[in-house]
């Protein structure tokens, strides 16, 4: 209340999106939620490989036939316009080289060389364009052809080693985390690059080069300068840490984890009194930071007998009133009870073009004065084909029929 509404910062921005899966769309995406125009160009016939991964849903208007709407494109989908041009084709080329004529920002994830054999590369386009390029290993290198994907980019990057438990083997995050990494980092570059050009008037573009494992490379916390100066490889620590207790997620009687950080001064004085037990920071095991480290696993293991007896909406509140760090670990289905989610409007209803109304994660992070806007649905394949290549191109029927019968559209 009292706050002006911010307008949506990129308003008359345009992004072209080239990508396929979700490095480069996401990239894009992120960009649209700040209030660009996306469109994004597709392969005739398939379009997006995120098309066709499920879980899927049958359309709104078919509720009991086949289910074939994909859920992850709905998401990573969203917020732009579709339409399909053979970018392996002549004619089409051409139509991208006048489309991004049109545009700020293009962005894309083919592997290295696909653009420059299409003639659509950056020295094919327009200087003033900003050109977000995501690959695997990067434009460069002796490893920058080959193929790759998340998986291979946590493997490179580092971050497989480090994540699972040390008696166990290397383990996945649970979401293709170097592909929204490297999305993120790659929309922050190009304001950069859009600000340098714009702001400062230089009046060139810029092309960001960014790899998959480089986004898991720059998230490595200390791993690097501790081999370095120290020689000490970093291993996998599980949900513990050497240097830190109590800390886990521990188990709950209701069959839930509960994250419970203790380990500082003050949050381990809270926590014995969470758990009535106030004598323990008397014990001389537990007298400071590195003693309570060193006796970590007894530590750790006197908190996951207390959390093991009750039950977490239990633990939370006693954990809350002294001001311990707490969470218990949500599902999908904790996200839709949580009034603090409801209050934040951290979902909202996306009306998606086949599978109807649908509730999402909202547009993030927020600007002050301005709630998060439900972005439009994941366009159907070519939706908007007629539409943009003739508003912005001025093609008329005649030759939109004739690119589309020859295949190019």
């Amino acid at each position: 209340p009292g706050r002006r509404r911010v307008r949506s910062p990129l308003t008359g921005l345009r992004v072209l999106d080239l990508g396929t899966r979700i490095a480069a769309p996401f990239c894009a995406g992120l960009l649209g939620e700040m209030g660009a125009e996306v469109i994004k160009v597709e392969q005739p016939g398939g379009g997006d490989f995120m098309r066709g991964i499920g879980p899927f849903v049958p359309a709104a208007d078919d509720p009991h036939g086949q289910p074939s709407h994909s859920l992850f494109w709905a998401v990573e989908g969203r917020g732009r316009k579709s339409v399909t041009i053979d970018l392996r084709r002549e004619a089409g080329q051409a139509l991208f080289r006048r489309l991004a004529a049109s545009a700020d920002v293009v962005v894309e994830n083919f592997r290295p060389g696909t653009l420059e054999r299409w003639h659509i590369a950056p020295a094919d386009l327009d200087p003033r364009l900003v050109m977000v390029r995501i690959s695997a290993y990067g434009q460069d290198g002796p490893l920058a052809g080959r193929p790759g994907l998340d998986r291979t980019g946590i493997a490179h990057g580092g971050l497989l080693h480090l994540t699972g438990h040390p008696d166990g083997p290397p383990v996945r995050v649970g979401v293709t985390i170097t592909d929204y990494l490297a999305g993120t980092f790659c929309a922050h570059a190009a304001l950069a690059a859009l600000y340098a050009r714009d702001a400062r008037r230089l009046g060139e573009g810029a092309v960001i080069d960014a790899s998959l494992y480089g986004a898991a490379l720059r998230v490595l916390e200390w791993t690097l300068p501790a081999y370095d100066l120290l020689g000490t490889v970093r291993q996998r620590q599980g949900n513990r840490l050497d240097n830190s207790a109590p800390l886990d997620n521990y188990a709950s009687a209701d069959g839930r984890f509960v994250c419970i950080v203790g380990a500082g001064d003050a949050n381990f004085g809270r926590l014995c009194a969470a758990m009535d037990r106030a004598e323990l920071t008397a014990d001389p095991r537990f007298s400071s930071l590195a003693a309570r480290a060193a006796h970590g696993h007894e530590l750790n293991e006197l908190v996951a007998g207390w959390a093991a007896g009750l039950p977490a909406p239990e633990i939370e509140p006693r954990c809350v009133s002294p001001a311990v760090p707490v969470a218990t670990a949500y599902s999908a289905a904790d996200f839709f009870a949580d009034p603090h989610v409801a209050a934040r409007g951290d979902l909202v209803e996306v009306d998606d073009p086949v599978a109807g109304p649908m509730r999402q994660q909202a547009p993030y992070p927020r600007f002050v004065g301005q709630p998060p806007v439900a972005p439009a649905g994941a366009p159907r394949l070519g939706e908007h084909t007629d539409d943009v290549l003739r508003d912005l191109l001025g093609l008329e029927e005649r030759h939109l029929r004739r690119l589309r019968e020859d295949g190019v559209l």
